[in-house]
């Protein structure tokens, strides 16, 4: 019997770390090819049209070769023939190899430098501009001139359904002014109003929160609520940072606009007024209930409603917004507490008239208890005419609806059932036999996803871009 030798494990080992290095290398060669054609392919995005910088660096080169020759012309000419004769000379003094050798490495050291230069300038305008190390400034540049040609939104409402809508539009545009209501007077928001006089900020907040740009955590910080603490508990450290912003500068307007400069905001959040709005409500039953609060918890329907005081004024911004709009919305939020409060602005609703842009409703999930028992699409529609109408307007201001389709049956829908909330049913040929155009589609979270049925802002974002996008089409 022969005895193996003792070196052959060592050198079967040794082979087994050359395959693993060779792997290893292909490896890296891999990658970096990868990663080459990756900052080609950025490179190649710069010539792209839209991100407006190509223009102004050729604007830049030729104002800097004009410049150099206005400075040789007004010489007479004497810089020139300095330069041309130094350039000889140079070209003299670097030219000791073959011009076939020597061109090309000279022309690659130019390219070279070049692109080095504008790489590092880029790196440079990069950390101003997109901050994220994840973030490429070419992309970054796109994405803003995209949403710089958005379309100009108005959105009308408040509470939830606001904050949603707006968080999937700022996707589509930069140019957003959400107007809101400000009759609240229940919660964090209503204690302020009564104690510091301010405008309740909760609805302005969520719409702030939901434009922003800034960094996830200060946008946390702004919606942080207080959970303990005497005086704090319930409060959120964005109604209490509006409200010391309106004591200091004296009006909201200003308050909106230092926050949202905080915030890195994506547009613009506008109160409906600036006066001290108060709710009521008729009911059914012919009794009138008072304050925003109490409406949502009325067990008798709604008639209708109104303010004190009668006739609020807009403001100047809210009312320029309506006129440069190309995109109305009214919608999704609470009927009578969120929807309904802005259309008893006189102003506003003149505005939404006169308005060539196309006008949206988009309305809500469920049916709220107490305030829309039994309501669906068409009832909504109904409720809003007549408020409309007790107010001397007959002609109708939102021609087009967009509705949920119809959802399945699920246990969080069973949940919701067993609270009083029903599903809004969309009657679509009904609908269109009273002249309205319909679009359905599915804007919820998925069922399963959520322990809430609300909108989900992606696809209801998308549903609206839809809608414009088809107007446009069609006009």
């Amino acid at each position: 019997m022969f005895l193996s030798s003792p070196y052959k494990p060592l050198r079967k080992r040794t082979q087994r770390r050359q395959r693993a290095y060779r792997g290893h290398l292909l490896i890296l060669r891999i990658l970096a090819k990868l990663d080459f054609l990756g900052r080609f392919k950025r490179a190649i995005r710069w010539l792209l049209p839209g991100l407006v910088v190509k223009r102004w660096v050729v604007t830049s080169g030729i104002g800097f070769i004009l410049a150099l020759l206005g400075a040789a012309i007004w010489s007479d000419l004497r810089p020139i023939y300095w330069a041309i004769e130094s350039l000889f000379w140079f070209l003299g003094l670097i030219t000791f190899l073959p011009t076939s050798i020597i061109g090309p490495i000279i022309l690659f050291v130019g390219i070279g430098t070049l692109l080095w230069g504008q790489s590092r300038s880029f790196e440079s305008v990069q950390k101003a501009v997109a901050p994220d190390k994840n973030a490429v400034l070419v992309d970054a540049l796109r994405a803003k001139s995209k949403l710089n040609r958005g379309p100009n939104i108005v959105a009308i409402g408040g509470g939830t359904g606001l904050a949603s809508l707006l968080q999937g539009l700022k996707r589509y545009s930069s140019r957003i002014t959400a107007i809101v209501t400000v009759a609240d007077d229940g919660g964090s928001s209503g204690v302020l109003r009564r104690e510091l006089g301010v405008q309740p900020p909760g609805d302005l907040r969520n719409c702030l929160a939901a434009l922003s740009n800034e960094e996830p955590l200060l946008t946390r910080l702004f919606q942080y609520r207080f959970p303990l603490g005497s005086g704090l508990v319930g409060h959120s450290f964005g109604n209490l940072f509006l409200s010391a912003l309106t004591s200091i500068t004296g009006n909201i307007e200003t308050a909106i606009t230092a926050s949202s400069r905080v915030l890195a905001v994506q547009g613009q959040v506008v109160p409906a007024t600036t006066a001290d709005v108060r709710l009521w409500a008729e009911l059914e039953n012919g009794e009138r209930i008072e304050g925003e609060s109490a409406i949502g918890m009325v067990s008798n329907p709604i008639v209708r409603i109104g303010c004190y005081p009668e006739q609020p004024p807009a403001l100047p911004s809210a009312l320029e917004a309506i006129r440069n709009a190309e995109l109305i919305l009214l919608g999704p939020g609470s009927l009578y507490t969120s929807l309904l409060p802005n259309l008893l602005v006189p102003e506003i609703v003149e505005e939404i008239q006169k308005s060539k842009a196309p006008k949206l409703y988009i309305c809500n999930l469920m049916t709220q208890p107490g305030e829309t028992d039994g309501l669906d699409v068409v009832g909504h529609l109904r409720a809003i005419e007549s408020q409309l109408a007790s107010l001397g307007i007959t002609k109708r201001i939102f021609n087009s609806i967009l509705a949920q389709e119809k959802l399945p049956s699920s246990r969080l829908v069973n949940y919701y059932r067993s609270k009083g909330a029903e599903p809004v049913e969309c009657d679509q040929a009904t609908l269109i036999k009273l002249g309205y155009k319909v679009f359905q589609a599915s804007l919820h979270w998925g069922l399963r996803a959520t322990p809430t049925l609300r909108h989900d802002p992606k696809r209801l974002s998308l549903a609206v871009m839809r809608f414009y996008r088809r107007y446009k089409r069609e006009n």
